[in-house]
């Protein structure tokens, strides 16, 4: 059975509340999916005993991208989590009159990329409030890639 870890950084609940409806739906198709607030952990060794690792992130500003603020811990260390060839990806949580609409998720891909991380699916930028049979389609095509 795969394992996948689901890091999320929320403020107003929004990204939490996808990172459990993605959880819900791994586990509901044979993927042991386990669900962490950035703020309850540190980088090193991160992705170890996982088969892929999902990032969940809100973004805040207009005058340039700010990650959730229990994020920016985990993004700044983010090179000692193990990534490399590790399966990835983003999903994140915003409102689209920003300038940079979900820019975390952009730089947490960019950078996981980097660090020789496979994206295994597009990333999943929610406007708003979340639609959870976005999320479910979107959880769906990435449990077809772990």
């Amino acid at each position: 059975m795969p394992k996948v870890l689901i890091v999320f950084g929320s403020t107003t609940g929004n990204t939490e509340g996808v990172a459990e409806t993605i959880a819900k739906t791994l586990n509901g198709n044979g993927v042991e999916a386990t669900v962490k607030n950035a703020a309850d952990v540190t980088a090193p060794g991160l992705a170890d005993g996982y088969d892929a690792v999902l990032f969940g992130c809100s973004t805040w500003g207009d005058d340039e991208i700010e990650l959730q603020e229990d994020f920016v811990p985990l993004y700044e260390d983010l090179d000692r989590a193990g990534l490399k060839g590790k399966k990835v990806a983003v999903f994140g949580c915003g409102d689209s009159s920003y300038t940079y609409f979900c820019g975390a998720v952009d730089v947490i891909e960019k950078k996981v990329e980097e660090l020789g991380a496979t994206l295994v699916a597009g990333s999943l930028k929610i406007d708003g409030e979340p639609d959870s049979a976005e999320v479910v389609d979107w959880a769906k095509e990435v449990l077809g890639r772990v």
